[in-house]
């Protein structure tokens, strides 16, 4: 008998899909609801609008929206599509979705997490949706990154940050 467990992918609580459609209306008014917004992306299938409430946030200027349970459709919609919009209230934004490599997206994992790891009840929730500690090495967050998809979101038309060093 194996003493290894396997890690199960992350799947969504019961009642995410009866809260999203109060947390939809609440930021289509413009209320405040943490980090939330409205992403709205094409059905790959459908080619019709879906909207659903995610968190994005900003780290250095750049912004990242992550799935905390895995292979959902709004990340295989968007990952489709390539774009998207954001908004709040009467705020809308076009951007263009990259999706991160769990390698680019580790470290950013790692510093979105940091401050809710220092708090005893956070790292709680924290420990239960990533299955991360504050002393996680960050190739523990690289592992978790394989099971979390992540994508920076950018202003539409923004194209590709060019890496110098790669051709000097």
């Amino acid at each position: 008998m194996s003493t290894t467990r396997a890690v199960r992918a992350p799947h969504v609580p019961a009642i995410v899909p009866l809260l999203n459609p109060l947390i939809r209306r609440l930021l289509s008014v413009g209320l405040p609801f943490g980090p939330n917004v409205l992403l709205t992306v094409r059905g790959r299938s459908s080619g019709q609008p879906r909207t659903v409430p995610v968190a994005v946030v900003e780290i250095d200027g750049r912004r990242f929206v992550q799935s905390p349970f895995g292979e959902v459709n709004w990340v295989r919609n968007l990952r489709s599509a390539r774009e998207a919009v954001v908004s709040k209230g009467s705020e809308r934004e076009e951007v263009s979705a990259v999706e991160l490599s769990p390698e680019e997206r580790g470290p950013i994992l790692r510093d979105l997490l940091m401050p809710y790891l220092r708090s005893r009840l956070a790292a709680r929730l924290a420990h239960w949706l990533f299955k991360l500690e504050r002393e996680s090495t960050l190739e523990e967050f690289v592992e978790a990154a394989r099971r979390l998809p992540m994508f920076e979101l950018r202003p539409h038309g923004q194209r590709e940050p060019v890496n110098r060093g790669a051709s000097e």
